[in-house]
């Protein structure tokens, strides 16, 4: 008896595993399920934990052992798509950023919103100028620590809390300005509103970079937005293409393409190249989500999707989830309690230091202050007085698509769009899922030097394995987009003809299948006894019985006879 229920202990332990999921606020939701539990199993427990009804704008991220990112897939079994040995750590992330985030209809969605976006903007993904970026850390502070209290908050208290990659202490002066003057009185729930009211406005909200580079070399930085593709070089916005304007997307190894109709007789192609054919993979796959969430009216128009043509070997993948029309449908009927929120407070946190106490980093000397706009990591050249480098010029368009306080005015000689004074590059935090697991005198000792967390130890952190030397100020993604993509910028002419080469060889292989195929089927008719109801009327019929005594059996008859004259000449030698 005890033997069999030992046995039985260890087959329930082998189809099970545990498996931890990192939440916006940096707590940790642990469970066990089924081994051949699907993603949409772990998403709904996740969702009813937090009591999170306006679930479609939440996805689950993980990291596999390559460091490559992946989004779960709800409807595919959990155990097929980890490439890791159990235990499996992931993240819950905001993967359809909200168009109208403030418009939310329940304050826990927009609790989690605020808490991705004060993610973002600290990990160097949400650009903005000085001025705006004073508003938001002020709307952060207030929402965490809430009114200015003389007593609690001694002078330079602002220095305490980190909100930016980098920032000066002009700009701290600012902070606590705002906070002591304009914002008395609100509640969390008013300044995380304000907050996303003035972060939906800047162009560069929603933007998850996927480091690429162009045909010319130069690195750019890819990106889908509620509001279209987008594409960063340098400090500048030099591609937007609306999603109504976006017509195909595909890749092929490393290469990725966007198609587009920008105008009725204006169809333009662009081509990037990630830094492997995974990252391209997971790039082209995040745009079919985003342009069949933000695009279409309904999951019904929802269709498979193929990331090549006829010829070549591609992959075949489809949106399996609700569409944002949909999803606002649905959030406008929900009726109940609003459920209560935990916020976080000054619980300290490892991936986004805006609610711990820690060392500024500043990015001006202390002899040179002067008003800048918000860098997002040094790194890439800025290439504000560059020519296009893409193959297309580029206009800044599509200010209707957009909330009208989004809209900027463009020089007529220079039509893409500013986003800042310097580079946009978060090389460190390509990921937009970040954690850092190292003790707080680590960091510390690391934002002094001036060097936020590098996105090796974000990775390290989400794939839940120690990290072992390797650290570098750029992170692996961005390294590897800027070193391994350096031979594919351009394909050569060599590697042209060996594509055409490649493709007239399976035309040819598909065409001598087919004739195969259709010689077996002739064989099958004409000499076969097989009496299938088919067979039996293609033979009836007179095209084929015409067919059958004036060509096939004169041909087989001259087979037959050649076939014996070989061998016989075999036999007499």
């Amino acid at each position: 008896m005890l033997s069999r229920f030992m046995s039985g202990s260890i087959r329930n332990l082998e189809r099970e595993y545990s498996c931890t999921v990192r939440l916006l606020d940096d707590t940790e939701y642990t469970c066990t399920i089924q081994r051949d539990a699907k993603g949409q199993y772990l998403f709904d427990l996740i969702c009813h934990h937090l009591n999170l009804l306006e679930k479609d704008y939440f996805g689950i991220r993980y990291v596999d052992p390559d460091k490559q990112r992946h989004w779960l897939e709800f409807t595919k079994s959990i155990g097929k798509q980890m490439k890791a040995q159990p235990p499996f750590t992931m993240c819950l992330r905001v993967k359809f950023y909200p168009p109208e985030p403030a418009a939310l209809k329940e304050e826990i969605t927009r609790y989690l919103v605020f808490l991705q976006i004060k993610r973002d903007l600290y990990h160097g993904r949400l650009l903005c100028k000085t001025s705006d970026a004073a508003m938001l850390a002020a709307h952060i502070l207030q929402a965490e620590i809430g009114d200015y209290d003389p007593g609690k908050h001694p002078e330079g208290y602002s220095s305490k809390f980190q909100f930016f990659p980098k920032h000066s202490e002009k700009l701290e002066r600012r902070i606590a300005d705002i906070h002591k003057t304009e914002l008395i009185g609100q509640t969390p729930e008013t300044s995380e509103r304000n907050f996303l009211q003035k972060a939906q406005m800047l162009e560069t909200y929603g933007v998850d970079p996927h480091p690429c580079k162009d045909v010319s070399g130069n690195p750019a930085f890819l990106a889908f937005t509620p509001f279209g593709f987008v594409v960063l070089q340098g400090n500048k916005r030099v591609h937007f293409l609306k999603w109504n304007e976006v017509t195909k997307l595909k890749f092929e190894g490393k290469t990725f393409h966007v198609y587009a109709n920008q105008r009725e007789d204006e169809k333009i192609i662009l081509t990037y190249f990630a830094p492997t054919p995974e990252a391209c993979k997971h790039l082209w796959k995040c745009g079919v989500e985003n342009q069949a969430f933000y695009k279409l009216e309904k999951s019904s128009q929802v269709r498979t999707v193929s990331s090549s043509n006829l010829f070549f070997k591609g992959s075949r993948f489809r949106y399996s989830g609700r569409v944002a029309k949909e999803v606002m449908e649905q959030s406008a009927k929900i009726k109940r309690e609003p459920p209560e929120i935990h916020r976080a407070g000054l619980v300290p946190s490892r991936s986004c230091p805006s609610i711990t106490h820690g060392p500024r980093l500043s990015s001006v000397p202390r002899t040179r202050r002067r008003a800048v706009h918000i860098s997002i990591m040094e790194g890439l050249e800025s290439l504000r007085d560059s020519a296009h480098s893409t193959p297309v010029r580029s206009v800044s368009h599509g200010e209707s698509f957009m909330p009208r306080s989004r809209s900027q005015a463009t020089d007529h000689s220079e039509r893409t769009a500013v986003i800042s004074d310097e580079a946009y590059s978060p090389s460190d935090s390509v990921l937009p899922t970040p954690v850092a697991e190292h003790s707080m005198e680590l960091a510390a000792s690391r934002q002094i030097n001036g060097a936020p967390c590098s996105i090796e130890e974000e990775k390290e952190s989400e794939a839940g394995t120690p990290m072992q030397g390797e650290r570098g100020d750029f992170g692996a993604d961005g390294r590897s987009a800027q070193e391994g993509a350096g031979g594919d910028s351009a394909l050569s002419e060599v590697e042209q003809v060996n594509k055409f080469v490649l493709s007239v060889l399976r035309l040819l292989l598909v065409t001598i299948g087919l004739l195969f195929v259709l010689l077996l089927l002739l064989i099958i008719l004409t000499e076969s006894d097989l009496d299938i109801a088919f067979l039996r009327d293609i033979r009836q019929t007179p095209e084929f019985e015409q067919f059958h005594y004036e060509y096939f059996c004169p041909l087989r008859r001259w087979f037959a006879c050649k076939l014996r004259w070989v061998g016989g000449l075999l036999i007499n030698k």
